[in-house]
């Protein structure tokens, strides 16, 4: 009676969908806790790419449940797309996609506001994705939201309706033009609303609990990562959910003992989208190739993820934050090459030397103090096994470990889900 949790423990991007679809075979039911469309998740197999941004990654799995926790918001519109994306490429979803009554709408003038109150920002903005995350997680914990629930009630248009009168009122206090057909978003959104009202709407707190009680298998998947956490990441720069461990019990209704093994996902080096902080970023032609050699465009915006050498005080951070049992390493290929590898060990923070993270890592007040290694020329992507990896990437692994006292189970050589090694 236990439920496993997979989550990043970066800034995101760190890989959370190949590896949620990697070990879905080990699982019954696949559990989105957190989160919304801002998430990008992608999988590779069989030759071809999928993006998800709400649908839990066990989906492309035959016999693994998906289940949309109460945590998530959801756009109805995004959510249509990817239905008919998975339509596309016959994927069935029918009977095994399954909706958290307790899951909040997003409606389209949410997504006005998102971007009303980005662009007043100016100079100062966080790198808002525009999903309309920001506005449903306030109308959320301002008691005024709409649920997946509400859809099932008689005067959910009159719900819906109130709702967006007080959005039009807000959107007038922000001194910026956000040009919009109002007519044509709520053709969509209502067009989303018959798509997601196709499928099984369900409480999904006394579905999974009692599916623990079955013997069932549960993975809870996380999205964003730790670095982006409202309360415990860069704050003003984060998400507005909860994408630690903790999450996961208030964004599907499991209790804290239920919480087995706790799977952190991160690069062999980091990245980060969109503004804040960030002490080892690169500036360099080695930036520059990081990003070149890892595709590193956000799944959701498209924008170039900006790079740089694997920050261990960070990720120290998230791995005591999120009381993380397992590790798995990702884009440990996109290294090969570089004849020199730096990695963070220490901050030098307002005259003097730390190996935590601070309040505020603002450049002004902290710069990275690195350990070196000796690179590896090797292909990885090709290997499938731990005895074909280069004796240089051992001893990072093996630093790694030292360092953050777990265990790297899982190296990632490749996007396609056959590119993995399994320690």
């Amino acid at each position: 009676m236990a439920v496993d949790l997979l989550l990043g423990l970066q800034w995101g991007d760190e890989g959370k969908g190949k590896i949620v679809d990697v070990l879905t075979q080990n699982y019954d039911i696949i559990a989105r806790f957190q989160g919304g469309p801002n998430a990008g998740h992608t999988l590779v197999f069989d030759g071809n790419k999928y993006v998800l941004h709400t649908i839990p990654s066990g989906i492309f799995h035959k016999t693994a449940l998906n289940v949309v926790g109460n945590g998530v918001v959801i756009d109805p519109v995004i959510f249509k797309k990817e239905l008919e994306n998975l339509d596309q490429h016959n994927i069935d979803y029918a009977g095994k996609l399954l909706i958290s009554r307790k899951a909040h709408l997003i409606l389209p003038t949410h997504r006005l506001l998102d971007a009303a109150s980005e662009t007043s920002k100016g100079k100062a903005k966080i790198g808002s994705t525009l999903k309309g995350i920001g506005p449903t997680y306030m109308d959320k914990t301002g008691r005024n939201g709409m649920r997946v629930g509400d859809l099932e009630l008689d005067n959910w248009k009159e719900k819906y309706k109130a709702l967006t009168e007080k959005h039009i009122k807000m959107l007038n206090f922000f001194d910026v033009d956000i040009q919009y057909d109002l007519d044509e978003l709520e053709q969509e959104f209502c067009d989303g609303i018959e798509k997601l009202k196709s499928l099984q709407f369900i409480d999904s707190e006394a579905f999974l609990n009692n599916a623990m009680k079955e013997g069932k298998k549960i993975l809870a998947e996380g999205a964003q990562g730790s670095l982006l956490d409202i309360d415990f990441g860069t704050y003003p720069f984060v998400t507005s959910s909860n994408t630690t461990a903790a999450g996961a019990c208030t964004g599907l209704g499991v209790a804290p003992n239920r919480i087995k093994e706790v799977f952190g996902i991160f690069k062999a080096y980091t990245t980060r989208v969109g503004s804040g902080p960030f002490p080892t970023e690169l500036f360099d032609e080695v930036g520059e190739t990081m990003g070149k050699v890892g595709h590193e465009f956000g799944a959701t915006t498209g924008r170039p993820r900006r790079c740089g050498w694997l920050d261990l005080v960070a990720l120290k951070y998230a791995v005591e934050v999120n009381g993380v049992t397992q590790l798995m390493m990702m884009k440990g290929d996109v290294l090969s090459g570089f004849d020199t590898l730096k990695v963070c060990t220490a901050y030098k923070y307002k005259g003097e030397e730390i190996t935590h993270l601070p309040y505020n890592i603002e450049p002004e007040n902290v710069t990275p103090i690195y350990s070196e290694f000796k690179g590896w020329e090797a292909d990885l992507t090709g290997m499938t096994d731990e005895k074909s990896m280069p004796e240089n990437l051992v001893n990072y692994i093996n630093f790694i470990e030292k360092e953050t006292g777990v265990p790297i189970k899982i190296v990632s050589v490749g996007p396609d889900r056959k590119q993995t090694i399994v320690r």
